[in-house]
């Protein structure tokens, strides 16, 4: 049969987020190793801090947008599955399988990459080692235990990884405060320096919005666990916007302290800006600690991103889109472990394939917002569809606000593609080719699943 006992809508997972919880997983997946290494390698190609500055407050605010239409979708769907689900209700199953496929072969794979690379360069930085001229074998290898270390403690419940993961999104974030009232106060604060400023270029500036896009990437992940969230009419919207607030403070002001603190020449020339900023104002001491921190919070990240993505494959395979396989929960632990393997599987593919934080993190950004795009638009679909279905919250501003996230984020991606094409990396485009495949894959899998003995599904 297509569907575990129960039905499509059943589920063995409990509802144990709560709105703490809720809060670090917005926030953990968002704020992870993006405010710490994009920095340095956004001023690299936009050399403007105005326009830095700019962009971080236009997908600061068009982020938002999409988290308001989100919490309307989420809040009427409490589902698990998230995006997944809002997909199936507004454009169909094929919409759906297409959305899980890329999901399960590209874009959370590449996140989890990048990000895993970043945990190791890091790792290797704080035990003396230079991450430039370390091998390449080695860092990969990091990169690929602690994917497995995280996948295992998932595995291990729910309960154990919100825990691991609330902890080290409230070092990181502590951490980085301090660190901003610090750098202010120590009185090194330059306010002219935002007037400065090189030559903008129009690849440059698609380059560094696909780096800002990567560091606002994850606040569309609560919707993935709506139906481990405790008290869903009521608690998901204000978790989502809660989350998603914070963050966008707490982006714009550690970027104006790394501007205000340093000339833009001198945040070119490091890898990680924070760690420069701690040094100059405590010594090697200082930049060892905020290696520490970068660990801590890259963790937690990952930790929410394994937890929140592999919800998708499972909820797909309730609903018989699947391999049954992927549906199965764990009767111990309750967790859906067999989509939890096969997401590390992938991810630790990606990894040796591609290797390096650069080209994962474009061919995430591509992916996934694309992915995104579809999911807030479906609320005009689904306005239409479902007008008399109880809506616990409504997007305000509407039908505006989804309008200007589609748009905005849609004239960026169309950027971001040209600019990588141009410069002759084809990998996002191949990302988004492979995960285009999950229509013809849809239309296999069904003849597939009709063509087989009823038992074999």
């Amino acid at each position: 049969m297509p569907n575990p006992p129960g039905g499509p809508h059943a589920t063995d997972l409990k509802r144990a987020i709560g709105f703490w919880a809720g809060a670090a997983i917005v926030i953990g997946s968002i704020v992870g190793s993006g405010i710490f290494r994009t920095p340095a390698e956004i001023v690299r190609v936009l050399p403007n801090p105005g326009i830095v500055l700019a962009l971080w407050v236009i997908f600061g605010l068009v982020s938002l947008c999409g988290a308001l239409t989100l919490a309307e979708l989420s809040s009427l769907i409490p589902r698990t599955g998230g995006t997944y689900v809002i997909l199936q209700k507004a454009y169909g199953d094929g919409a759906a399988f297409t959305f899980g496929w890329m999901y399960l072969v590209g874009a959370i794979p590449a996140s989890l990459g990048a990000v895993a690379m970043v945990f190791a360069e890091q790792l290797v930085e704080l035990s003396g080692g230079e991450p430039a001229t370390t091998s390449l074998f080695l860092v990969k290898a990091i990169a690929v235990a602690i994917i497995v270390v995280l996948t295992v403690i998932n595995v291990l419940g729910v309960a154990l990884a919100t825990t691991v993961q609330s902890f080290f999104t409230a070092v990181k974030m502590a951490a980085l405060a301090a660190l901003f009232f610090l750098a202010l106060a120590a009185g090194g604060a330059d306010w002219s320096r935002l007037s400065t400023g090189g030559e903008v270029a129009a690849g440059g500036l698609a380059q560094a919005a696909a780096f800002i896009i990567f560091t606002y990437n994850g606040w569309a992940y609560l919707g993935l666990v709506a139906g481990e969230v405790k008290d869903p009419d009521r608690q998901i919207s204000r978790i989502i916007l809660s989350g998603m607030f914070i963050v966008i403070v707490f982006y714009l002001a550690t970027n104006l302290m790394y501007h205000l603190t340093l000339p833009i020449s001198e945040m070119a020339k490091e890898t990680v800006v924070a760690r420069r900023v701690a040094f100059d104002l405590f010594g090697p001491a200082g930049g060892a600690a905020m290696n520490a921190v970068i660990l801590a919070s890259v963790f937690g990240t990952l930790c929410a991103i394994v937890l929140t993505n592999s919800r998708v494959p499972y909820a797909m395979a309730r609903d018989g889109l699947g391999f049954a396989i992927l549906g199965r929960c764990h009767p111990t632990f309750a967790t859906p472990y067999v989509a939890l393997l096969v997401q590390g599987a992938i991810t630790v593919a990606l990894i040796l394939w591609l290797g390096s934080f650069g080209r994962l993190s474009t061919y995430f950004v591509l992916v996934e917002w694309t992915a995104l795009v579809f999911a807030i638009a479906a609320i005009f679909v689904l306005r239409r569809k479902m007008p008399d279905a109880p809506r616990p919250y409504r997007t305000p501003g509407y039908p505006w606000v989804p309008l200007v996230f589609v748009v905005v984020v849609s004239l960026f991606l169309l950027g971001i593609a040209w600019s990588n094409v141009a410069r002759g990396d084809w990998a996002p485009v191949l990302g988004l080719a492979i995960s285009l495949a999950g229509f013809p894959a849809f239309t296999l899998w069904r003849g597939l699943a009709r063509s087989a003995p009823e038992g074999a599904r």
